[in-house]
């Protein structure tokens, strides 16, 4: 009996260290990373090129998924829902700073576990590339001169593109429906909508509508910004233009669910700043005119807890907040 129960002991501890060198080698096996937009976009772009950088590094599949729906909401709930063992993640976007302000609860960024940011462009003013102005300050001598006939994409209503638009107008004393929002999926059929001519305006990133506008189909006349940008340094900022302080920064970080293990967080903590500082990545970035802009968790964090309180306050000037 006295063999026995050292046998059994033994065995006990066999297979708690056996558990706690699986629990190491995390990943074992695919982790799924929820895209909350559609294909072609750039927030799909820059996640399949971060999934594919992790799935080198870590030896296992890294798959992108799209969830689309209700402006980038559908995805993210199903991130901050998603169960907490580092097998589902997700990037997320600015717009988990303001579900809660139109009302939404379950996408706030306290359902999240912040694991770095990697991409952070702004957004620009883009209209055909036959558009009778040549200019933004054109554009909306245009918008005043015939309210309700220039319509503009770029998200769902009450996203980032349609406050950076609406927020621009209003900064200009200029009543925001005077530009009717059109909502999308993203900024990709967006973009198919102005090349279309169902709409005149697309407040996306210039990487965005990079595609349209190397094809000559699509013009940008500006960044929604207070600084000019380094990939595009030729563009100039509607603060400059209209000396005014309205700079809405978009950004893209890897997540996952709340209480994300600590090891399993640091690992990607770690991979994600390896990435971001690999020439092969910059340079793929850069070819798509995607700016590389990493911050650790911590300044991650305080990058959107600073990105909720000035988008919410906005909202509320805007009527878009509950």
């Amino acid at each position: 009996m006295k063999r026995l129960t050292i046998a059994a002991a033994a065995a006990a501890f066999a297979w708690m260290g056996f558990a706690g060198a699986a629990h190491a080698e995390w990943p074992e096996r695919a982790v799924t990373i929820i895209v909350p937009w559609s294909a072609g976009g750039g927030t799909d772009a820059t996640a399949r090129a971060v999934a594919a950088e992790l799935q080198k590094r870590l030896g296992q599949p890294f798959n992108v998924v799209n969830r689309t729906g209700g402006g980038g909401l559908v995805g993210h709930i199903t991130i901050a829902n998603a169960p907490n063992d580092g097998y589902t993640l997700g990037v997320i976007t600015i717009e988990t700073t303001m579900y809660a302000a139109q009302g939404i609860p379950g996408a706030e960024p306290e359902n999240f576990t912040l694991i770095g940011r990697f991409n952070a462009d702004p957004i620009a003013v883009n209209v055909r590339a036959d558009a009778p102005y040549s200019t933004v300050a054109e554009l909306i001598d245009a918008v005043k001169a015939n309210p309700g006939a220039i319509k503009a994409s770029g998200a769902n209503t009450g996203g980032l593109s349609h406050l950076a638009w609406a927020g621009l107008l209003n900064q200009l004393d200029v009543d925001p429906s005077a530009s009717p929002w059109i909502a999308s999926a993203g900024s990709a059929p967006a973009m198919q909508q102005l090349a279309a001519d169902a709409i005149q305006v697309v407040a996306t990133s210039p990487a965005e509508a990079r595609a349209l506008v190397e094809a000559g189909e699509a013009k940008t006349l500006a960044l929604l910004s207070g600084e000019r940008s380094p990939v595009y340094p030729d563009l100039p900022t509607t603060d400059e233009i209209f000396s005014i302080k309205w700079s809405p920064l978009p950004f893209r970080g890897l997540a996952g669910p709340a209480d994300l293990p600590a090891e399993t967080t640091a690992t990607l903590a770690a991979q994600l700043k390896e990435i971001t500082e690999d020439p092969e990545f910059n340079k793929f970035m850069d070819g798509r005119g995607f700016s590389v802009a990493y911050q650790n968790s911590a300044d991650f964090t305080k990058t959107v807890s600073d990105s909720r309180t000035g988008l919410v306050e906005s909202m509320k000037v805007l009527g878009l907040a509950k």
